[in-house]
């Protein structure tokens, strides 16, 4: 999902900026970039969700979702960010450049700019909710089990 969005939306940013020379045209591959990120975004928030149900309601104490849950985080170094968020944020920056070079009116390069720090603020908004969402998702699933259930 995330490699082939970042091509289309590298094919759009390209046609655009090669095309028109208005600052506006800067806003398609900015929807493009955040169907892309919204897409990947689900699906990180799906996977993990079905993750702690099978850990809860499927589950012994010995099974996958509880090793990896009490594995924990990874060493510093060897972070991953499932929403490729740094990458999505510098995909925003360089969708901006465009409007810079089509020589726009100061209200211009603040309406567009304003717009695409919106985009970036909903990608760490994000990012801080899926860093959140295991343990808020295993509380969940541990209050809606089934007491019947050992």
């Amino acid at each position: 999902m995330f490699v082939g969005g970042i091509v289309a939306w590298a094919g759009v940013l390209t046609a655009t900026a090669a095309l028109a020379t208005l600052p506006i045209v800067t806003l398609l591959p900015l929807l493009v970039l955040v169907a892309v990120f919204e897409a990947v975004f689900s699906l990180h928030v799906g996977v993990e969700r079905i993750g702690r149900y099978i850990q809860v309601c499927l589950e012994d104490d010995r099974g996958w979702e509880h090793t990896a849950m009490a594995f924990g985080r990874p060493l510093r170094g060897t972070r991953l960010d499932p929403l490729f968020s740094v990458c999505f944020v510098l995909a925003t920056l360089l969708n901006f450049v465009p409007v810079t070079f089509a020589e726009p009116k100061p209200v211009e390069v603040l309406v567009w700019g304003g717009v695409h720090v919106l985009v970036i603020i909903r990608i760490v908004l994000a990012r801080r909710s899926a860093a959140r969402q295991r343990e808020a998702d295993l509380k969940r699933f541990l209050e809606l089990k089934p007491a019947s259930r050992g």
